[in-house]
């Protein structure tokens, strides 16, 4: 903006709206949330990181409207597949499966295509509802049925664990696991 910045603009309204600032500047982070920004993202920032502060903003906005479940319980994030939004319950979610440079969301009926990598897939959900077990698999906590010394499975279907992801699986065991 040529005559003003996004803080001083903000801090002269006298009811400010919900904001997310984008900036390539770090420098204003602090200030930012000290004027209740919702997010700050710094440029560049991915799809999945701009879709992840969306998410917030909204889950607060329905809080604040509603006033029945706080911001962080909303149970639902929406994903990119084509040149489409989609919305997709938590609860619905069986495993997440890379798929090249794609990652398939599967329930128990369909699967989503989004064109996300697995860490951005991460940073999408909740960590307390879903754990990352292998380089190509994320599970959604409460649908694992058995697991063993390799594999876990979601609805009869085996998801290998990764050497590297032991200690995460240790935890969605909680720690029963030898």
């Amino acid at each position: 903006m040529p005559d003003i910045n996004g803080i001083d603009f903000l801090t002269s309204l006298p009811e400010p709206p919900m904001v997310i600032f984008t900036t390539a500047y770090s420098e204003h982070a602090v200030q930012s949330f000290e004027l209740d920004a919702i997010d700050y993202l710094l440029k560049p920032f991915s799809l999945a990181r701009f879709l992840k502060a969306c998410n917030k903003s909204y889950a607060l906005q329905q809080f604040k409207q509603e006033k029945v479940t706080p911001p962080a319980a909303a149970n639902f994030i929406f994903v990119k597949s084509g040149y489409e939004q989609f919305r997709v319950e938590l609860d619905e979610v069986l495993y997440l499966e890379s798929a090249g440079n794609y990652v398939n969301f599967v329930f128990s009926d369909r699967k989503l295509l989004s064109r996300l990598s697995m860490q951005e897939a991460v940073a999408l959900l909740p960590a307390t509802q879903f754990t990352r077990v292998h380089r190509s698999y994320i599970v959604a906590n409460n649908k694992v049925q058995r697991i063993d010394r390799n594999y876990l499975y979601v609805n009869q279907f085996p998801i290998s664990i990764g050497a590297a992801y032991a200690d995460a699986v240790e935890k969605v065991a909680g720690g029963k696991l030898s």
